[in-house]
C-alpha cells in the first residue's frame, strides 16, 4: 500500500542506533545513511526513513498517529519493544493480544527517543 514513510527528527544521527537495533528485529535493513538522513528498506521496495523537517523548523511529534510495522512474529514484536527500551524509547504499550482488533493480533507500542509513537503487530494465528 505504501511506498515509503518519514519519520521526523532534529538529528537522525542521534536516533541511528535506536532505529538500527529497532528494525532488525522486524528483518528490516539499513538502505543508506547520509549526514541528516537515515532509510532502511530497499530500493525499489517499502522504506522508512529518518529525516530532518525540510521546512528547517524543529521536529515535533504528530499526536494520534503512529506508524505500524508488520513483524513475521510475535517473538519478533517481543524483541521489537525490548530492543526500543534497551536503545532509548519508551512502552506506550507492553508486548500482548489485543483481541478488540482482531483474534491474532499481537502488538507492541514504543516511543523513539525523539518522541514519535511506533508499533510492531503480527496478524499471524500461530504468531
Amino acid at each position: 500500500m505504501f511506498s515509503h514513510v518519514t519519520i521526523g527528527a532534529d538529528d537522525p544521527q542521534k536516533l541511528e542506533a535506536f532505529y538500527d537495533a529497532v528494525l532488525a528485529t522486524l528483518g528490516i535493513a539499513p538502505f543508506f545513511k547520509i549526514d541528516g538522513a537515515l532509510s532502511y528498506g530497499t530500493a525499489t521496495g517499502p522504506k522508512v526513513f529518518v529525516l530532518k523537517p525540510f521546512d528547517g523548523k524543529p521536529h515535533v511529534p504528530g499526536n494520534g498517529g503512529h506508524i505500524a510495522f508488520l513483524a513475521p512474529s510475535r517473538v519478533a514484536v517481543d524483541a521489537f519493544h525490548e530492543a526500543a527500551l534497551k536503545f532509548g524509547g519508551t512502552s506506550e504499550g507492553a508486548p500482548g493480544l489485543r483481541p478488540h482488533y482482531h483474534p491474532y493480533y499481537y502488538g507492541a507500542y514504543v516511543r523513539d527517543p525523539a518522541g514519535n509513537k511506533l508499533q510492531a503487530v503480527c496478524h499471524s494465528k500461530n504468531g
